[in-house]
């Protein structure tokens, strides 16, 4: 079964067709962040502008390096929920239109569900259950994924999300838009304990996250280095500020995992692509006898490939939507 596949959520187009749920036959990705970069951040009218501007191109050159026609497609699958609602909204549009004019079923795909998904496509050997830490700009949630189609939040941030929280960092430190990438490169030669940042505990919650205190104490820090005069080793907070984030998201993983009796644990999203967690998980899920699923770097960050693979199970599992599909900023999973 061949999907069309679009994802739209926030700041890169992207248009797959995937079969069967795990074979990728083509992801094309148009990313927006020279756009956003000189606001250092997304600018959400900014972002939708750009979406409609490229995503019929991207669907006729995913047709065309997939080698395939429009007959050729048995299903159109979009990204729903969550996002920047204008964002969101071109891709709902555009696969309500593509499906109506294939005649073919439409699959509403929740963004996190696709992010998890993304290990699908990268280990064809696993299965549902298991426990997934999904972090991303946008979101921080520990889900219980029960089947592929069957899953709950247990743990989530209670403010800021860990992508975003890398941004802001990356911001005070004067690295570019994303921060994720440049934070991690140069922490690679700075000293992990040169700065003391907070892990936050949230108190009867012991699955969810909080990353605003860490934001502050950045903040605070380059604050008083200005005042000062002090001169801040950029290496030694980033690589302090990721271990900081590796903190609180790998222990409480390990932690859930321990206690819900879980053997197979996944990590997706962009923040995923960070070399530091992922040497930690690596680390943590050895010495736990866990096995550890962290896609690769390309199906990290958004894709429509991702939102391909979990629309084929939404699809085996029921899922339709309507000419009436709206899109959504914010959903539970």
């Amino acid at each position: 079964m061949k999907i069309l596949a679009f994802e739209s959520s926030c700041d890169e187009t992207a248009v797959a067709i995937v079969e069967d749920g795990r074979t990728v036959l083509t992801d094309q990705i148009f990313s927006q962040a020279d756009l956003h970069a000189i606001y250092g951040g997304v600018v959400p009218e900014i972002a939708a502008r750009s979406h409609v501007e490229v995503i019929s191109i991207l669907t006729e050159r995913a047709l065309a390096d997939a080698k395939l026609t429009r007959e050729d497609i048995d299903a159109v699958a979009v990204t729903y929920a969550p996002g920047l609602i204008g964002a969101v909204l071109v891709g709902v549009n555009f696969a309500k239109a593509a499906a109506l004019a294939l005649d073919v079923p439409l699959i509403p795909v929740h963004h996190i569900r696709g992010h998890i998904a993304a290990n699908y496509i990268a280990y064809p050997e696993l299965e549902p259950p298991f426990l997934c830490l999904s972090i991303s700009g946008g979101n921080t949630l520990l889900v219980d994924v029960r089947s592929y189609t069957d899953m709950s939040i247990i743990g989530a941030t209670r403010d800021d999300a860990a992508g975003e929280c890398f941004d802001k960092t990356a911001r005070v430190l004067g690295l570019p838009y994303p921060g994720g990438k440049p934070i991690d490169e140069l922490s690679q030669g700075g000293n992990d304990t040169a700065y003391t940042f907070p892990v936050a505990h949230v108190s009867g919650s012991p699955y969810d996250f909080s990353f605003s205190g860490l934001k502050t104490a950045v903040i605070n820090i380059a604050h008083h280095a200005e005042q000062t005069g002090e001169v801040i080793n950029k290496a030694d907070l980033a690589a302090s500020f990721t271990k900081a984030v590796s903190d609180s998201l790998v222990p409480r993983t390990m932690m859930a995992a321990a206690e819900l009796g879980y053997r197979k644990i996944a990590v997706a999203g962009g923040v995923a692509a960070n070399s530091r967690i992922r040497r930690d998980f690596i680390q943590a899920a050895e010495e736990a006898g866990c096995e550890l699923f962290v896609p690769p770097l390309k199906l990290c960050g958004d894709n429509a490939a991702m939102i391909g693979s979990q629309g084929y199970y939404e699809y085996l599992a029921g899922t339709r939507g309507s000419s009436d599909l709206n899109a959504f900023a914010t959903k539970d999973i």
